[in-house]
């Protein structure tokens, strides 16, 4: 394709990638992509929190230069999402009493919008607020402008993270030179796209199954209701594997390509078992799935607490939507089922609209619907504008004058030489040690079971604000 000169950029960060995309959207609402890059992102971010701005900085360098490869243009900006474990919802009230019957104006509204977002935190920010409804006098009103009381009271979500969240993310966009033209809400994003009108206003939960974090949002009558992340996902099941003495990428592969939640050995059959790719073991596959039902059991005990804990669990007529890369577990919808009283359960493994993908960058598997819903949301042009220098005779076009570019890609890239570098020898450490600990590491059984009993005393540890 010939250089894009109208698109939207954006990027989203989560526990296992960085993910960066470019495209439009057409008037009908659907959306083309002209461009998609990523970055793995498990050196640098935990549980969807930056903590190295260095990496991290590198790598949105990087994915910002694959976009532009592909555009063959330059971006000015781009959209970004926001999530993390500390992200949760904190319901507040702001009232006004009048003297007398008043008609309630917008100048009204504002200020006891502007009341609540002046609600004093400690080390949390505000990161959205959801309006709930308005109670008029008796009734309640989504819009009460033009309505006549002696009282209103605005009862209103805030959607709140710690303040490190935005704080380093910031920082990180800032040291790899890239504007923000918005941080958007990464869960909100993500259900715009893959919620129905109809499921938000009947009632769901969508519960978005993450790499280190699990995501859990309610509806009910088209407005947010609650928003809380749970500090279980993916890698937690990928860690109980590897107490069958192996690495993560052989446990990783593993889990997707034979896990099970809902296996049962069949009676009376040969003993079902898997080889590693070395050979070094052969696996019961009913041993593999047993460890995998125990911590997807414990993963949708917390998410079902806290749907009870929103005090909606008997208004979902619309059931649960399930999303992300967790949601591929073969049988989790059945096991959902099992699990809690909910009887509609889907798996929404891509977005609403149309997609225009005609070289075929994005998968249909649940793992980028947040960062087509990131590109749905933006709205302004995210195309640099070129600065054309007009020649003079006394200020001669010079060859190098984009040198210092040149210079800054050159030093990012020693850079990053440098750290994978560092990357790779940190590997080889670990990995010593990790064979080492395999001669004298316990038998599998009795390491996973005393970590699946002890994560019910420290599941939370990261941060008491998420659960009550």
């Amino acid at each position: 394709m010939g250089a894009a000169t109208e698109f939207i950029a954006a990027i989203e960060l989560s526990s296992s990638k960085i993910a960066g995309i470019a495209g439009r959207k057409n008037s009908d609402g659907s959306l083309q992509v002209l461009a998609y890059a990523k970055e793995e992102s498990s050196s640098f971010i935990r549980k969807g929190a930056i903590f190295n701005m260095d990496k991290a900085a590198l790598a949105l360098t990087s994915i910002i230069n694959k976009l532009e490869a592909t555009l063959q243009n330059s971006i000015k900006k781009v959209y970004v999402g926001v999530s993390g474990q500390s992200m949760h919802t904190v319901m507040n009230t702001v009232g006004r009493d009048y003297l007398e019957e008043t008609i309630i104006t917008q100048e009204e509204v504002d200020a006891i919008c502007d009341e609540n977002h002046a609600i004093p935190l400690v080390d949390m920010d505000i990161l959205e607020v959801a309006p709930q409804e308005y109670k008029v006098g008796y009734n309640y009103q989504v819009d009460p402008v033009g309505v006549a009381a002696q009282h209103i009271e605005g009862r209103f979500l805030n959607i709140v993270a710690k303040a490190n969240i935005k704080k380093y993310l910031i920082q990180s966009f800032d040291k790899a030179k890239i504007e923000i033209a918005d941080l958007l809400i990464a869960p909100l994003a993500t259900a715009d796209q893959v919620l129905i009108e109809n499921e938000k206003r009947s009632g769901c939960a969508l519960v978005d199954f993450g790499a280190d974090t699990t995501t859990v949002s309610v509806y009910k009558n088209n407005i947010l209701r609650f928003l809380s992340v749970i500090p279980l996902g993916g890698n937690s099941i990928t860690h109980d594997i590897t107490a069958l003495q192996m690495e993560e990428e052989e446990a990783e592969y593993l889990k997707v390509q034979y896990g099970d939640a809902t296996y049962e050995e069949p009676e009376g059959e040969e003993v079902a078992a898997i080889t590693l790719e070395d050979n070094s073991q052969s696996i019961r596959l009913s041993t593999l799935n047993d460890i995998i039902e125990a911590r997807m059991e414990e993963i949708i005990a917390n998410v079902w607490n806290q749907i009870e804990y929103s005090n909606y669990d008997d208004k979902l007529l619309a059931g649960v939507i399930l999303t992300g890369g967790g949601a591929n577990l073969k049988n989790t919808e059945e096991f959902f089922r099992k699990q809690t009283k909910v009887r509609k359960v889907r798996t929404a493994r891509f977005v609403r609209n149309e997609v225009d993908d005609a070289e075929n960058l994005i998968a249909k598997d649940c793992t980028q619907n947040t960062l087509l819903g990131l590109l749905a949301s933006g709205n302004d042009n995210c195309c640099a504008e070129k600065q054309v220098e007009q020649p003079t005779p006394s200020q001669p076009i010079s060859g190098d004058m984009f040198s210092q570019d040149e210079d800054l890609k050159r030093q990012a890239e020693e850079a990053r030489k440098r750290i994978a570098e560092e990357e790779r020898k940190a590997k080889e450490e670990e990995k010593k040690r990790k064979q080492e600990e395999k001669r004298n590491r316990p038998s599998w059984l009795k390491s996973t079971f005393t970590k699946i009993s002890n994560s019910a005393n420290d599941l939370f540890s990261d941060d008491e604000n998420n659960f009550k």
